[in-house]
């Protein structure tokens, strides 16, 4: 056996024992590389004469050739075998189902706001929208709550650090009462841009739907919530007109007449006299428990006034209700907090 024949024997035997791709490339140097032994070969060749450097280079060329070939068939079986590997790690179970994209729903806030609307608007109420920061004139003083007022402790909210142009700063509004003084300002408004004198305006007839928040965390409280209020005003509106619309509301809300509503005293500075309302569903789980659903009251005068409208004129109702508080007894869900912690499963539910 030549001496050749033994450095490719050896080659090959390097190559093939190499287990990585890191390891044979280390193999590859101690043969072919600048200081491998067929470069060692190569660099013999000056000593050599003419005919024996063309035959002895021949030679080498041709183990150099047989070397490279054997590097490049160990390179492949290696790639094929982390391939191979790679399959099989990776390998799909085609008998499992197959992974379908979910449908999504509406969240069961805006299923139940949307349902308020509906009921509503089909009682002839506009829906109006606003600002959720608000300035102090709209989210208070224009609701008969001026400032040191103590009935602003019962609202306390978030505050922005950014003041409006009278000094005050803006807040995150606590309720959507403010859209009830815009909405009826902007009504005002626009009559008497059309008419010299307030005869035949159009009652105002309004609800204002949307997030509010308060300082306040709990089970049954969030410090983001939803609200919707609700503003009838005109020249011969009272509290039964207040009865009648939040009956024939809560029966539609809740899909049965099988309840009963109750108002009971109570008092908020923008309203005079003020109740709270109260429903006692006669079947189901709830049966025969009173439960507190919105606030009521006849609008204060000074809130007409500010307004915009005639106090000795104009009279109406107005009424604020939770309505994470309604979808929290028609859905059934003891725990408010559950709507807002994102948990699919129970999203589920309401699809």
């Amino acid at each position: 056996m030549s001496d050749l024949d033994a450095l490719l024997q050896a080659a090959q035997a390097d190559f093939a024992a190499a287990p990585t791709p890191a390891e044979l490339e280390n193999a590859k140097a101690r043969f072919l590389g600048k200081s491998g032994r067929v470069t060692e070969l190569m660099k013999g060749l000056g000593a050599l004469s003419i005919d024996e450097k063309k035959t002895r280079g021949a030679e080498i060329n041709q183990c150099k050739l047989a070397i490279e070939a054997a590097l490049t068939a160990r390179r492949d079986a290696l790639a094929a075998a982390e391939l191979e590997k790679q399959l099989k790690a990776e390998a799909l179970d085609v008998t499992l189902p197959g992974r379908q994209r979910g449908t999504g729903g509406l969240h069961p806030i805006t299923r139940a706001m949307e349902r308020i609307e509906a009921i509503f608007a089909s009682m002839g109420f506009d829906v109006a929208d606003g600002p959720e920061i608000e300035t102090d004139w709209y989210s208070f003083s224009a609701l008969n709550n001026p400032e040191n007022h103590p009935a602003r402790s019962m609202q306390d909210t978030f505050y922005v650090d950014i003041k409006d142009e009278k000094g005050s700063w803006l807040n995150l509004r606590p309720h959507t009462s403010p859209m009830q003084i815009r909405y009826a300002r902007a009504h005002a408004k626009r009559y008497a841009a059309q008419a010299t004198t307030p005869e035949g305006m159009p009652e105002i007839r309004v609800i204002a739907p949307g997030r509010t928040y308060r300082v306040d965390s709990d089970a049954t409280h969030s410090p983001m919530f939803h609200q919707v209020e609700g503003l009838w005003v005109g020249e011969n509106i009272s509290f039964k007109d207040l009865k009648a619309v939040y009956l024939n509301f809560i029966t539609a809300f809740f899909e049965t007449d099988q309840l009963q509503l109750r108002f009971r005293p109570s008092y908020f500075p923008f309203t005079e006299p003020s109740a709270e309302i109260d429903i006692m569903f006669e079947s189901g789980p709830l049966k025969g428990r009173w439960l507190e659903v919105s606030g009521s009251g006849q609008v204060h005068p000074q809130v007409i006034r500010n307004m915009g409208l005639d106090p000795e004129r104009y009279i109406g109702f107005a009424f604020g209700s939770g309505i994470d508080r309604l979808a929290m007894l028609r859905y059934g869900v003891n725990d408010l907090r559950a709507f807002f912690d994102g948990d699919l499963r129970f999203l589920a539910q309401f699809k």
